[in-house]
């Protein structure tokens, strides 16, 4: 029996099309919605912080008139080269952020923009967050005279350090009061300074072991830096890459993880040996 036979598909209507002045209405409509949010994405807070290059102080000289570190105890050599701890500045944490405010952020050179938690971990207030910075910088400057006197063999109850940068919140200067200790008072342990009579800065936390750890914001610590004519920054070694991504001309990055590393390696910059580099 022969096989019955299909009828034809018919061919598919063509899509409606909207006449002319519907859609150019539709069109305009559109639009406006879209430049409304626009408008609202431009005008409306964002969670960042835009951050730059802040101050850097020199923790072997004084700050407003007071010196920096002060000991009692033990003899202090006179110091040759700086030391010079390093900033970064943030839009305040109750400032307003927007959209434009991180664009230009994200272009400049100078500029870096972080998410406002990762620069204010703590607190819900402005005066909130103040106080946190200001309790992690005595508890790094505590570990700091701990893991100084501890490197050099010295009795914490016979040495008295004061520490005085009041202006600096956080932790991430211990490092560099630990260094500014043992200059002043062993210099390179062979009659001459740590920094060699040059100018060094860098960033680090510290423990009361001499452990180094990471603070963040190093790229634009490193243009604090040389600005301030540092020609050696030492770096916590986890942050040898974001250090290394936008690197001042001339200024050498020293990756270290300890106290005693960074002795070691500023001994060797002074003598003239090769130290290892981010």
């Amino acid at each position: 029996m022969p096989a019955a036979k299909t009828a034809a598909s018919a061919p598919a209507p063509p899509p409606a099309r909207l006449a002319g002045p519907r859609r150019t209405l539709l069109l305009a409509v559109c639009g406006v919605l879209f430049a409304a949010l626009l408008a609202v994405a431009a005008l409306a807070p964002l969670p960042f912080s835009v951050t730059h290059p802040g101050d850097t102080a020199d923790v072997l000289g004084e700050r407003d008139g007071e010196a920096v570190i002060t000991i009692t105890g033990a003899p202090v050599r006179e110091t040759e080269g700086e030391l010079r701890l390093t900033t970064i500045q943030a839009t305040a944490p109750d400032a307003t952020v927007r959209l434009a405010d991180v664009v230009r952020g994200y272009f400049a050179g100078d500029q870096a923009v972080l998410p406002r938690d990762s620069v204010y971990p703590e607190g819900d207030s402005t005066e909130e967050i103040r106080e946190h910075n200001a309790d992690e910088m005595r508890r790094s400057q505590d570990d700091a005279v701990t893991a100084a006197l501890a490197f050099l063999g010295m009795d914490e109850d016979d040495v008295t350090v004061e520490l005085n940068l009041a202006d600096v919140g956080g932790p991430s200067a211990g490092l560099l009061f630990s260094l500014g200790i043992v200059d002043m008072l062993d210099g390179d342990g062979s009659g001459g300074d740590l920094t060699g009579g040059a100018t060094v800065a860098g960033t680090g936390t510290i423990d009361g072991e001499g452990e180094v750890g990471p603070v963040g914001g190093v790229a634009l610590k490193t243009q604090a830096a040389r600005r301030d004519g540092a020609t050696v920054f030492l770096v916590p070694a986890d942050e040898c890459g974001d250090a290394t991504a936008d690197t001042p001309d001339g200024l050498r990055l020293v990756p270290v993880s300890s106290l005693s590393g960074a002795v070691e390696s500023l001994r060797a910059l002074a003598a003239g040996e090769n130290v290892p580099s981010c």
